[in-house]
C-alpha cells in the first residue's frame, strides 16, 4: 500500500470516527430524534446532525489532508482550501441526498444510513482529493 494511501486511510478514518461520533451525539442527545426549528426552517434531526458532522469533518479533514496526507502538493494553501471547500460541498450534498434517500425511501435507521453514505463518500472523496484538491502541479 502506498504511504499516501495509508496516511489517507488513517487520517480519514480518524476524521470519520470523530465526525460520526458528533453525528450520533447531535442526533441522540441534542436533537433527541426530533425536528429542530431554527428561524423559519425545521430540520429533520438527521439533517441537523449531518450539518454538525459536516462542520467538524470539513475543519479536521482539511488540516489532516494538507499537513499529513498530501504534503507533496505544491498548490498554494488558499487554492487547496478553495478546492477542498468545493469538493466538500459536492460530497456534503451527495451525503445529504444519500442520507435522505436511505431514511425516507428505504426506511433505514438514520445512524445506519449515515454509515452507508459515509462508505460511499469516502471513495468519492479520495478521488477528488487526490486528483483535484491536493494534486501536484507539473512544473516545467
Amino acid at each position: 500500500m502506498p504511504l499516501q494511501t495509508f496516511r489517507y486511510a488513517v487520517c480519514g478514518g480518524s476524521n470519520v470516527v470523530f465526525s460520526f461520533a458528533m453525528f450520533i451525539i447531535v442526533y441522540h442527545l441534542i436533537a433527541k430524534k426530533q425536528d429542530i426549528d431554527i428561524l423559519f426552517y425545521s430540520f429533520k434531526p438527521y439533517s441537523f446532525a449531518l450539518i454538525i458532522y459536516g462542520l467538524t469533518s470539513f475543519t479536521m479533514g482539511f488540516f489532516l489532508n494538507k499537513y499529513v496526507v498530501f504534503v507533496d502538493s505544491n498548490l498554494r494553501g488558499r487554492v487547496q482550501l478553495f478546492r477542498y471547500f468545493l469538493s466538500f460541498i459536492f460530497n456534503f450534498c451527495l451525503n445529504y441526498v444519500l442520507l435522505k434517500m436511505f431514511v425516507e425511501y428505504f426506511h433505514i435507521k438514520p445512524v445506519l444510513s449515515q454509515v452507508i453514505a459515509t462508505v460511499i463518500i469516502i471513495a468519492v472523496s479520495y478521488i477528488t482529493q487526490r486528483h483535484f484538491t491536493f494534486r501536484t502541479k507539473v512544473t516545467v
